[in-house]
């Protein structure tokens, strides 16, 4: 068949290590023998990023800014242990993390349902959307070691002058102390995508955060959420027969693992990266969760939600068979494709996007083949166990039948 055209670019970043090795498999067998890709690429790798000191990073992010759509593979976030392993010039901030900040985004992450391969909670029945707050808190916190007693506080220095100081603590002997810090725009930002968001799918929305101790930070997230939707949702959200509310995250944790799923759960930036780990596994694998990061404006970068699989990676040098889960990669290609082309009004491109995802749940459904992070939960009667790549060949067979069939 003739290639499907593109018209507007898609931005790649690559990322590392196993995830690496599957993306650019799931590029070169799912991806360019249909579609004539036009793309602009930023090699995301911890060594690209530690030559450019990490102005890839940025560039790549500013590049989905210009061209609306960006699709990334996962990225290794240095710890002192990574700077030794790959000589770093420094300890860089999470490409993620990054991203976020410049596009001024929110994290959606929704599980993969596979039929025959139940989620650990039994009252799951639809997925449930984590949406997270892309900006501060811990991720852009500032931390000092306390080595001595002494005093640590906050000051705020007014542009006239004008001086603020609160007590944080006073320190009788060694500790630590941190400093964080949000934007009443950016929690706007968060609110308000968060809202379009569950109207564009039609589920309720609920925000959840912690304002019975964090009495001015965390009730800070509460109020601007409910000035922006009764000045902007209200009506809209009444319309659409869809509600939002808030809760405690205790008790938003609880109604999560009671609920048969099937609505949008806004979080703070941490709860949001703890919540969706814990999503992925209670809902199979840790390769089974889609993640979009939306822009107020309009932009967005699909992603992988699971790290680079590391353990598999060194395996997988070693010459050892390994068998990694390739669906979130997999659902991100997917996901950028067929949102470049709408918003392209490409049809065409359109329709692809969504069957390289049909084409890879039917691989599992129909033909019981799947890695063996699956295999192990499946109901499925005689699973076959594949490694990533032999995952991938297969969903491509599937996929060629499948455009046969439709010419």
């Amino acid at each position: 068949m003739e290639k499907i055209k593109m018209t507007t670019p898609i931005v790649e970043m690559d990322g590392d290590e196993m995830a690496r090795i599957l993306w650019q498999e799931v590029k070169a067998q799912l991806v360019e023998p249909f579609v004539d890709l036009k793309e602009e690429y930023y090699d995301l790798s911890i060594v690209s990023r530690d030559d450019s000191e990490d102005q890839i990073t940025a560039d790549s992010a500013l590049a989905t800014k210009k061209y609306g759509v960006a699709v990334k593979c996962a990225t290794i976030t240095a710890n002192v242990e990574r700077v030794k392993e790959f000589n770093l010039k420094k300890m860089y901030k999470s490409p993620n993390a990054t991203i976020r900040s410049i596009l001024d985004g929110t994290v959606f992450r929704t599980p993969i349902l596979v039929d025959g391969i139940s989620p650990l909670v039994k009252s799951w029945k639809e997925p449930i959307t984590l949406a997270r707050h892309a900006y501060g808190d811990i991720y852009r916190a500032s931390e000092m070691v306390i080595d001595r007693p002494g005093r640590v506080e906050l000051v705020y220095t007014s542009e006239d002058g004008t001086e603020v100081r609160q007590l944080v603590h006073e320190f009788k002997e060694s500790g630590i102390v941190s400093g964080m810090h949000n934007l009443d725009r950016s929690i706007e930002s968060f609110a308000r995508t968060c809202m379009q968001y569950a109207l564009s799918i039609g589920q309720n929305l609920l925000f959840s955060s912690k304002d019975t101790i964090s009495k001015v930070y965390d009730r800070q997230f509460r109020d601007i959420f409910k000035r922006v939707y009764l000045d902007e949702f209200i009506e809209r959200f009444t319309a659409a027969g869809i509600s939002y509310e808030y809760c405690l995250i205790d008790d938003a944790v609880s109604r999560a693992m009671k609920s048969p799923g099937g609505y949008v759960w806004a979080t703070q930036n941490y709860d949001g990266d703890v919540m969706s780990d814990m999503f992925a596994t209670a809902y199979g694998s840790n390769a089974m969760m889609t993640s979009v990061l939306v822009s107020p404006d309009g932009k967005y970068e699909y992603e992988a939600a699971h790290g680079t699989v590391r353990r598999h990676y060194y395996r997988y040098l070693q010459g050892e068979v390994v068998s990694t889960n390739p669906m979130a990669l997999i659902f991100t290609w997917s996901g950028g494709l067929e949102k470049r082309g709408e918003l392209d009004g490409n049809e065409a491109l359109r329709r692809f996007g969504g069957m390289i995802r049909t084409a890879a749940l039917q691989v599992i459904e129909e033909e019981h083949i799947m890695t063996a992070d699956l295999a192990k939960i499946t109901a499925l009667p005689d699973p076959q166990v594949v490694t990533g790549h032999q995952f991938i060949a297969k969903t491509r067979n599937r996929l060629e039948q499948m455009l046969a069939a439709a010419e």
